[in-house]
């Protein structure tokens, strides 16, 4: 069983097929009397495009994260993500019938390039066809120069990098309706039983929420709720 994540959401009915393809940067130059030789570079962003059924109606074969949630709620996040102009996770999960993860997940910080909205009621009825194109996304860096003149007249340079995003220095996940811990550490994490390393990395915040709603405590993050942005452990 695959399941499909963007920015921790996940889609009802896991798409039939990826395209993954990677750029290539490779140069090629002649040289006299030598002929062709190639110049090797670090691979370009990979491109990742995949169409998604969002179903109107409740299907026994698909799978809700929170309950059933119409094909407007999926637009919804499709159109915030394409204006939001921020990087987010995108990951792939192969799981077995008990949740257990059979192969490593793939996830990349990506950008959402375009969505295209297939409409056919002959095919599809009054469910949404979703065509996705992502990118893979990287944080750069940019270099400032200085130039720091000395006593005896020298003149030195000085280097300083910086990064040039906005993007979270650690994963987060947003707390979605129906979600818990344990769910939260097996999907994103891999293993569930590492639920307690988020609590004690988001401890004021949940613990913060719970008063917030009426609590003492939240139980050793038992109680969380959505909206709630916990920040991921590496």
């Amino acid at each position: 069983m695959y399941q499909f994540f963007l920015d921790g959401v996940l889609l009802p009915v896991t798409p039939s097929s990826m395209t993954l393809k990677v750029a290539n940067q490779n140069d090629t130059i002649t040289l006299i009397n030598e002929g062709e030789v190639s110049v090797l570079k670090r691979p370009g962003l990979s491109k990742i495009s995949f169409e998604a059924l969002l179903p109107n109606r409740k299907y026994s074969f698909a799978q809700y994260q929170s309950g059933f949630q119409s094909a407007q709620y999926f637009l919804s996040l499709l159109e915030n993500l394409k204006t939001g102009c921020a990087p987010f996770m995108f990951e792939v999960i192969r799981m077995d019938d008990r949740g257990t993860v059979l192969i490593e997940a793939r996830s990349m910080q990506v950008s959402l390039e375009a969505y295209e909205l297939l409409e056919d009621a002959d095919r599809h009825g009054t469910d949404v066809l979703a065509k996705i194109d992502l990118r893979q996304w990287r944080a750069c860096k940019t270099a400032r120069v200085e130039f720091q003149q000395a006593e005896d007249g020298t003149v030195a340079e000085v280097t300083e990098q910086r990064e040039t995003t906005t993007a979270p220095s650690a994963p987060v996940y947003t707390v979605q309706p129906g979600d818990n811990l344990w769910e939260i550490a097996r999907i994103k994490l891999g293993d569930g039983m590492r639920m307690s390393e988020i609590y004690r990395l988001n401890q004021d915040t949940i613990e913060a929420e719970a008063k917030k709603h009426g609590l003492a405590s939240s139980s050793n993050g038992h109680w969380i709720y959505p909206g709630t942005v916990l920040m991921l452990p590496g």
